[in-house]
């Protein structure tokens, strides 16, 4: 074999937006066309918002406007305005930025020096404009390269920083921003943000009572005691008991950011709330017991915090500073002292919570016989059951696809054998039901155990002590779309919405869009998703085209079918809208199969077409 040239021609240093443009996932996560809520479109808004929080936690400007229009994005602040000379270094120069300044930006949310470089090298147009000292300077940008750059001149707006972006096609192909996502995310920031006020869609997000509200905000039904609200310095928690729901439900952040998988922080709350009940009641209960059905948040503030990934969605510091004690140590003392006090001042609170774990307590014990027997027959079906074809990568691990991983709940053998004769075997997983499922609601979690396929599921899926071994970030359900598939999904919503609510709540829950048209000629092939698309193709292609109607996902050939469960996989994420409890939701599921039960569970769970177009 001939020995191949390699001389300096051969070595090349890659432009700032180039790097960017090339490995994006190593600086948004993953791309996506907007379906999930970790998409690289929400990423990006996200970086530039976080600019504008550092500006209000250091006292300037008391609101941020954001726009979200044809797939453009406006963030307007009314903070200091970057300082006109560095504009343009700012938004393209990496390392660049005020974060390194550590008495500037103390305990800064936003990325050292590359957040808003990211947003501009992966944006087809950007533009900056700062006012300040009665003058702006605007520059814009074409997927990272300068286009215009205007000299500054006087003017007589507020002063602050506006971004404008268009993220690109090119790299995130045809995406929608969701408005349930973008509101989601506003309303984080105003509940981290006591007296900022966040417009977006002609609605105001403020929040006056910080976590409490949140808590209020996101409970699935009644709660046990009314939610305890304790502030010290750098920290603030909220805690309840839900009475509506098993497990585990934590929303936790540090410096701002909404570390959706936890990290150093959440895991020392748990065990420092399970440490500090013990030692109240003098007794000691097992950590599960205390903790079940508890819904919590918790926000601290750390300097230099050190993330488990670029998009900050891990907490990996042991300190809450070069200097200071170990997170661990600072949210031990602090629910020590607070929460301990809390609980002498309201003895009525205190009976409700001892109520509470004696009640887990009795029930663990009446499960721990089913339990076992369940999982000696899970680990029998698991070797001679064919029901799960697993992928080599999994949610928990470190691995860079982690995010991608996905496990596909499919009815009968011959859609989920399409699925697995196509699917990627590296991050993609088929697990197929026998027939129907189980209709859960109104039962207790012994009925998991008792019924093979609920525990084969949960087994696949390692959600049985809680959410953080989760092995796949997206549970997609991949039913026909007839009335048998639609009860198969309403039946396997009312699963994990009565067992396993946070599972939606944290967005891993998703179903399957496959067509329902294929329309051909003899040069190009379409897949119609909808009747609207049927007729346009049917324009596009002219004369007679070919039409045939997929009655089920068993009939798309598994060629086909490589087609839907690709890069080009459409998804719609399953969300629970803020005025509708897990509680209200789940009581239409009783008794017949009504219509009117149908359409409300469809309305208010599955996001449709025009949320997209909305968005």
């Amino acid at each position: 074999m001939a020995e191949q040239k390699y001389t300096e021609e051969h070595i090349r240093s890659l432009e700032w937006h180039e790097h960017i443009r090339l490995r994006p996932g190593m600086y948004i996560g993953k791309l996506g066309d907007g379906s999930s809520h970790d998409d690289g479109i929400y990423i990006l808004l996200k970086e530039v918002i976080d600019n504008c929080i550092d500006e209000f936690v250091m006292g300037n400007g008391k609101s941020i406007d954001v726009v979200i229009r044809d797939k453009t994005v406006k963030v307007r602040d009314f903070g200091r305005g970057i300082p006109l000379g560095k504009v343009i270094d700012c938004v393209s120069k990496i390392n660049t930025g005020a974060k390194y300044d550590s008495e500037a930006f103390k305990k800064s949310v936003g990325l050292n020096g590359v957040g808003t470089k990211a947003v501009n090298a992966l944006s087809s147009h950007f533009k900056v404009q700062s006012i300040r000292e009665d003058k702006i300077k605007t520059a814009e940008f074409k997927r990272g390269k300068i286009s215009n750059d205007e000299r500054i001149v006087k003017s007589e707006d507020r002063k602050g920083t506006l971004i404008q972006f268009t993220p690109d096609e090119k790299i995130f192909g045809n995406y929608h921003y969701l408005n349930e996502y973008v509101e989601r995310m506003l309303w984080n920031y105003a509940y981290l943000n006591t007296g900022l006020t966040l417009n977006f869609n002609n609605q105001k997000f403020i929040s006056e009572k910080g976590l409490h509200d949140l808590l209020e905000r996101n409970l699935s039904g009644p709660v046990l005691y009314p939610i305890i609200h304790l502030k010290g310095n750098d920290i603030e928690v909220a805690i309840t008991h839900s009475n509506a729901q098993y497990g585990e439900e934590y929303y936790s952040f540090v410096n701002g950011a909404h570390t959706t998988q936890g990290g150093t922080h959440q895991g020392a709350f748990r065990e420092a709330v399970v440490k500090t009940i013990r030692e109240f009641f003098k007794k000691d209960f097992e950590a599960v017991d205390v903790r079940t059905s508890i819904v919590a948040a918790i926000s601290i503030k750390v300097q230099e915090p050190v993330f488990e990934s670029q998009t900050k969605t891990k907490l990996g510091s042991q300190e809450v500073g070069p200097k200071g004690p170990s997170i661990k140590a600072f949210i031990g003392d602090f629910l020590k002292e607070e929460l301990d006090n809390f609980l002498h001042k309201n003895p009525q609170v205190a009976e409700a919570l001892l109520v509470k774990i004696t009640q887990s307590e009795r029930e663990r014990k009446e499960l721990s016989g089913i339990q076992k027997l369940a999982r000696e027959r899970a680990k029998k079906a698991s070797l001679h059951n064919k029901k799960l074809r697993d992928c080599r990568v999994h949610y928990d691990s470190n691995d860079d696809r982690r995010l991608e991983t996905t496990i596909f709940i499919c009815e009968g053998d011959s859609a989920s054998g399409s699925i697995t004769k196509t699917r990627d075997v590296n991050t993609q997983a088929v697990f197929s039901l026998k027939g129907k499922p189980l209709n859960a609601f109104g039962l207790t979690k012994k009925i998991v155990y008792e019924n093979e396929e609920f525990n084969l599921l949960q087994s696949a899926l390692n959600i049985e002590d809680g959410m953080e071994n989760l092995r796949y970030n997206n549970i997609v359900l991949a039913t026909d779309a007839d009335v048998d598939g639609m009860h198969i999904r309403l039946l396997l919503l009312t699963f994990f919405l009565q067992f396993f609510p946070d599972l939606v709540k944290n967005n891993h829950l998703y179903i399957l869009q496959t067509p329902l048209f294929r329309v051909r000629n003899k040069k190009e092939t379409i897949y119609c998703y909808s009747e609207d698309e049927r007729k346009k193709a049917i324009e596009k292609l002219g004369a007679k085209p070919e039409i045939t109607r997929f009655k089920g996902l068993g009939e798309i050939s598994p060629d086909e079918f490589k087609n839907f469960i690709g890069k080009d996989i459409r998804l719609e994420p399953v969300i629970i809208g803020q005025e509708s409890s897990v509680t209200q939701l789940l009581s239409y599921y009783m008794g017949k199969n009504t219509q009117e039960r149908q359409d409300f569970i469809i309305e208010n769970l599955r996001v449709e077409k025009d949320l997209a177009e909305n968005g």
